[in-house]
């Protein structure tokens, strides 16, 4: 009895020991499990932030590139923008940019939904997920736990029970050996014995079922419950992996779709630095600042030494007079050296390559040259003609109005229109007005040309008069041969004389009326081929006489020192006028 108990309880030492170590394994993996699946959900939100900042960093380049392209854009109205290619394009490429700017935060956009909010939403749902498989393995642990404890409190007892049966047995046999025991004594712990006998086969059967019972909720344990959450784990975790996955690709796809715009943008870009084109800018250059004046032609040489006196050998010392040596040797009066009047050769340069002087904004641009302020007219006219149609459209539709309202009185008053009428009628007579101020200006700057023509037309009738007929100067001569001189033979220009000519000196040549005043000089910076009719031929330092300023068309009248008169492009010459008449010096 005692060798079957013992045996029995070895074999229970032996199952517990390999029991406990089985179950400690167990519990160390479904430990490595709960840390694998913790670190899946915070790869997956180190993700998540990952591509939050990869979008930030999109919406920053989207934002500087839109203040880049605000920075540069031009802020004028588009009348006054360049009309360069150069500029052109280089507006297109900044409308180019900004589109490329809005493809960045489509990208930044698809990123935020389809990529890291879905993570977000993702991780949350995978932590609830994870939370509820492992308070299942938790609950199905405590459950063996709990079996195992009632296993071992019938083991125990069982194991109690048979110590306290070895006991009584082992006194039910030293008393049933001792010849001095009474009978009752034996009796007693033979029944003693059986009754700790007895207890024990109860406690064997009740540990037996206990042991069946933990048995069988260990198997259902170990392969069916942890093995389904296991599985259900690993689900999840590869789940997570595929999910990833997924984000990984709409991460590149939001990238990729944008690829098809940007790559048009581009070409968009180089389409514009193709359609540079040089010559078309160099035309509008030309055009723009075209003025009408004829380019200067080469300076003449300046011989200063026509008024020395002539030495006793040379034979032409004579009695007369000074200005008739001079008009014998030049074939026309000889103007009187004044030091006074001698300038320095200029060091101005063409405000086309220089700085411009500014002149100020008048309403007819008479300020501008002649193109110039032709073609600004013209502009202003065709605005102001745009402007009349406008209203006088208005006035029409607010005349059909009328007759509507006086046929269906129920749609409205027709005198409530009157008023409007009346105010587009004024400004259609205000527009009016403009247009023909405007059209007399410009019919002014078109028609300056011919009636120069005229006026030299007119002097070259003077030049060709024949005897008691008008001079060049605008006085009358009876010299045939001086009238044959002054016309047609053009001297080498000389230092200016004092503007103001010695009155006694050709009194006998005119005969009523005198020239024009003379009111300043000036020297050509430039030279000047006067093609057009009313214009003179200058050379570059030649002197000139002023006899009438500019009178706001860029055009200044003036007599050559051989007495042809004609008008001289003002920026082209420096003027001096003298201090008893009107005007300022102007450097022009």
């Amino acid at each position: 009895m005692k060798s079957r108990l013992l045996s029995v309880e070895h074999r229970f030492r032996d199952g517990r020991e390999g029991e406990g170590s089985r179950v400690l394994e167990w519990g160390d993996q479904f430990d490595n499990l709960d840390k694998h699946t913790q670190w899946g959900i915070d790869f997956v939100e180190r993700y998540a932030k990952f591509v939050k900042e990869r979008l930030e960093i999109e919406q920053n380049y989207a934002k500087q590139l839109r203040n880049l392209v605000k920075k540069y854009c031009p802020k004028r109205s588009k009348d006054e923008e360049p009309r360069f290619t150069s500029c052109l394009s280089f507006y297109s490429i900044l409308n180019e940019l900004n589109d490329y700017a809005g493809q960045r935060e489509v990208v930044a956009e698809e990123m935020a939904h389809k990529v890291y909010g879905e993570l977000m939403r993702y991780s949350q749902d995978l932590k609830a997920e994870r939370k509820h498989h492992l308070q299942e393995g938790r609950k199905a642990q405590q459950h063996l736990d709990h079996c195992w404890k009632q296993m071992d409190n019938s083991k125990r007892k069982f194991e109690r029970e048979c110590r306290e049966a070895e006991k009584s047995q082992v006194t039910y046999e030293r008393l049933d050996n001792d010849i001095n025991a009474t009978k009752s004594e034996v009796e007693k712990a033979k029944a003693q014995f059986y009754m700790r006998t007895h207890a024990a086969d109860e406690s064997k059967n009740e540990y037996a079922a206990q042991l069946q019972s933990f048995n069988g909720e260990q198997w259902k344990h170990f392969h069916n419950a942890i093995p389904q959450i296991f599985k259900n784990l690993q689900n999840m975790d590869e789940r997570r992996t595929v999910k990833l996955g997924e984000t990984y690709r709409s991460f590149a796809e939001a990238e990729r779709r944008v690829i098809p715009i940007i790559s048009k943008c581009l070409e968009g870009m180089v389409s514009a630095a193709k359609a540079v084109d040089e010559r078309r800018d160099s035309a509008i250059v030309v055009e723009s600042f075209k003025s009408g004046f004829e380019p200067p032609v080469d300076f003449p040489f300046e011989d200063f030494s026509q008024n020395l006196s002539r030495t006793g050998s040379d034979g032409t010392i004579s009695n007369t007079p000074k200005g008739d040596r001079d008009r014998d040797r030049d074939g026309a009066p000889g103007p009187r050296s004044d030091p006074k009047h001698a300038m320095s050769r200029t060091k101005n340069k063409l405000w086309l390559f220089g700085k411009k002087p500014k002149a100020p904004s008048l309403e007819d641009f008479s300020h501008l040259p002649p193109e110039q302020r032709r073609k600004r007219l013209q502009q202003r006219i065709d605005e102001l003609n745009r402007e009349l149609q406008k209203e006088m459209d208005q006035r029409d539709a607010l005349n059909k109005m009328k007759d509507v309202y006086e046929k269906n009185p129920q749609m409205g008053d027709p005198n409530s229109l009157q008023p409007k009428i009346s105010e587009t009628i004024c400004n259609m007579e205000k527009l009016r007005s403009e247009i023909h101020k405007n059209e007399t200006w410009l019919s002014e700057v078109e028609g300056k040309q011919s009636s120069r023509g005229d006026r030299r037309h007119s002097a070259d009738n003077h030049h060709h008069a024949p005897q008691g007929r008008e001079s060049p100067e605008g006085s009358y001569t009876d010299d045939t041969s001086q009238e044959h001189h002054t016309p047609h033979h053009r001297p080498a220009p000389a230092q200016p004389s004092h503007p103001n000519p010695d009155p006694h000196e050709f009194d006998d040549e005119f005969d009523d009326d005198d020239p024009l005043p003379v009111i300043g000089h000036c020297k050509a910076l430039y030279s000047f081929d006067g093609q057009n009719e009313g214009t003179l031929v200058i050379a570059e330092d030649e002197v000139l006489y002023i006899i009438e300023e500019d009178k706001g068309d860029g055009w200044t009248r003036a007599r050559k020192q051989s007495g042809e008169e004609g008008y001289v492009p003002t920026s082209y010459v420096e003027i001096t006028l003298e201090k008893n008449s009107k005007g300022a010096v102007t450097y022009i």
